[in-house]
């Protein structure tokens, strides 16, 4: 791009402590990102990479120094992964050349040296509900790597012009704003008295599938069919103080306060529901109305327990984690450089989904972006069954 930036370039430099048996004991690393002519989101950009230079590793002894480089170049902004992506590739990079050094299979080194549950990240944040070691064997497993590894190797031999490669790798997401008062949100929600809903929340629909989340979070608390609920477009005169919707957050804070103002309004609706059991929704509705009970209630959430000081490497700076892995099959042509993706096996801990559809598209929406010709995707985890 000539004009417009793009992800942030990124350089890595590092120095690996490990054992012969592949247990990575500690590392030393520095990333640089390019701003472009200008700062932009850059610091915090940095930030989540330092964050996320660890990936899916428990490495005990451990440093990351993020340096901004100010260049000649059009500014570079957020993309997807805002950082994450960059420390993570880093990460596995330098985790190929130990298992190369070592001569050992890296999906053994990388699972040797997993995170655990209960285990500790380098900025001190415990892990809760850990399963990206659950991740990896359902990917191995669904992916069938091991019986295409070695049909890739066969490959390999007979051919001379064109080579494949396959590849599993872990991803550990810390989900969360990095700037603590960003960890916020708002909602308005008002019942008219022929029993419709009217929602509004602080969230931008882009058509990641919003509105559909919140609507379905309006009628579980309420109780109520999807077609009474309808939505109204995100607008400051609405919901005010609105944070972006990024940071893979947008559900969970505008969620929790669409069911902020929903529950309030259970709260309201109680007595006239307790007097008449066998009534309907609209009757329950007008009661109160009739009785001058107010039927338009605000919601507000913010993130608890947040929030990290660097200065003494403390406080959690996520809310929680996502987990996954993922396995592909590529081939490229020696001669002029060609490639494509031959397969790709996805594996993501979603939690317990508001809408597994949707999430699905999410994840596959990410390969897209690569134009994938197959794709499979696993049946999302629960971590319920922790």
């Amino acid at each position: 791009m000539v004009k417009s930036g793009t992800r942030h370039p990124f350089l890595g430099r590092y120095k690996v402590g490990f054992m012969k048996n592949g247990k990575i004991v500690s590392l030393d690393s520095k990333v640089y990102s390019n701003a472009g002519y200008s700062i932009d989101l850059t610091p915090g950009i940095t930030e989540r990479a330092v964050f996320h230079i660890d990936n899916c590793y428990n490495i005990p002894n451990l440093r990351s120094r993020g340096f901004i480089c100010l260049t000649n170049t059009v500014s570079n902004t957020a993309f997807r992964g805002f950082g994450g992506p960059q420390g993570m590739i880093i990460t596995e990079n330098w985790m190929h050349e130990v298992a190369t050094i070592l001569k050992m299979d890296p999906v053994k080194l990388r699972y040797m040296n997993m995170y655990r549950e209960g285990d500790t990240t380098h900025f001190n944040q415990p892990l809760i509900n850990c399963t990206i070691r659950r991740c990896w064997q359902e990917c191995l497993s669904n992916s069938h790597y091991w019986e295409r590894k070695k049909q890739v190797d066969a490959f390999n031999m007979e051919n001379r012009w064109k080579k494949r490669g396959i590849s599993v790798i872990p991803t550990k997401f810390g989900i969360a704003f990095t700037v603590k008062f960003m960890n916020q949100a708002g909602a308005l929600v008002h019942i008219y008295k022929d029993g419709s809903i009217l929602l509004t929340h602080g969230g931008t629909e882009m058509g990641q599938g919003l509105h559909t989340k919140m609507i379905q979070v309006a009628c579980e608390t309420l109780g109520v069919p999807i077609e009474k609920v309808h939505i109204s477009e995100t607008s400051t005169d609405k919901v005010p103080n609105t944070s972006a919707t990024a940071a893979s957050a947008g559900s969970d804070l505008n969620g929790m306060a669409v069911l902020n103002a929903c529950r309030k309004l259970n709260e309201r609706l109680a007595p006239f529901k307790a007097a008449n059991l066998k009534g309907t929704w609209e009757e329950w509705v007008n009661a109160a109305y009739l009785k001058r009970v107010g039927l338009s209630a605000t919601g507000f959430y913010k993130t608890p327990d947040i929030g990290y000081d660097f200065t003494t490497n403390s406080g959690n700076p996520f809310n929680y984690f996502c987990y996954g892995a993922a396995c592909s099959e590529v081939e490229i042509d020696c001669l002029t450089g060609d490639h494509s993706i031959l397969r790709s096996d996805i594996v993501m801990d979603v939690g317990d989904s508001l809408n597994p559809a949707i999430d699905i598209g999410q994840i596959e929406e990410d390969l897209a972006l690569i134009r994938y010709p197959v794709l499979t995707t696993s049946r999302p985890c629960s971590t319920s069954l922790f």
